[in-house]
């Protein structure tokens, strides 16, 4: 199977398995969105939701979370990885926004990384979920579902290399619901260390499965 039939494979069984595929983390506005991306990395979803309906309500805005204090917004985010260094990130990210992009979250990748605790893939998400732009955000289960199949090689072994790879091969109209097409599919079924392939629709394609000699 030649790379374009093996993309063309699975993003078909991907769309069809997931076709609602979204960012499962909950938010009402770019603003709450980027708080949560912060939040969420080496981090799961479901403990970021949990967190931030206090957060979110108690700092409504980038101008109030902007006066607050790290040691104020611990005590809100104090059961998620590495609480000191986020609170500090998020306070100094608000006071960002407030001074120089006018209380509005940045469309653009220049901007975004700019902004304490937003790095590239931080960045990609924002604009692929809020300005739908088709970048492809590579976290650790794009990053290792994609090697997986095969849909990259070996050499990319960064995340950019394999995001600028995927973005390639991917069809630009599906490149942002691709991210969460393969996101989700790392998270529910080829999961880091059990990966779940007696139910996986790619058995028999992708490169772990054949290489593996998974039944």
């Amino acid at each position: 199977m030649n790379k374009k039939e093996l993309y063309s494979k699975t993003l078909s069984y991907l769309k069809e398995e997931i076709p609602q595929a979204k960012t499962e983390l909950h938010f009402k506005n770019p603003y709450e969105l980027i708080i949560a991306v912060i939040l969420s990395a080496q981090c799961t979803d479901k403990r970021v939701n949990l967190i931030t309906p206090p957060l979110y309500r108690d700092f409504p805005t980038p101008e109030a979370l902007a006066t607050s204090t790290p040691e104020v917004i611990y005590a809100y985010i104090r059961s998620v990885s590495y609480p000191n260094s986020k609170a500090k990130h998020l306070v100094e990210m608000a006071k960002m926004l407030v001074a120089d992009f006018h209380s509005e979250v940045p469309d653009n990748m220049d901007d975004l990384i700019k902004l304490p605790g937003v790095g590239r893939k931080t960045a990609n998400v924002m604009l692929s979920v809020v300005f739908k732009q088709a970048v492809m955000p590579v976290d650790t289960h794009v990053f290792r579902v994609s090697h997986r199949i095969g849909l990259v090689p070996d050499t990319c072994t960064t995340p950019l290399a394999t995001e600028k790879y995927l973005e390639k091969y991917i069809p630009t109209e599906e490149i942002a619901i691709a991210h969460h097409w393969l996101l989700l599919h790392g998270r529910y079924i080829c999961q880091a260390r059990r990966p779940k392939c007696e139910v996986c629709g790619l058995n028999g394609i992708c490169k772990y499965s054949l290489t593996a000699h998974v039944p």
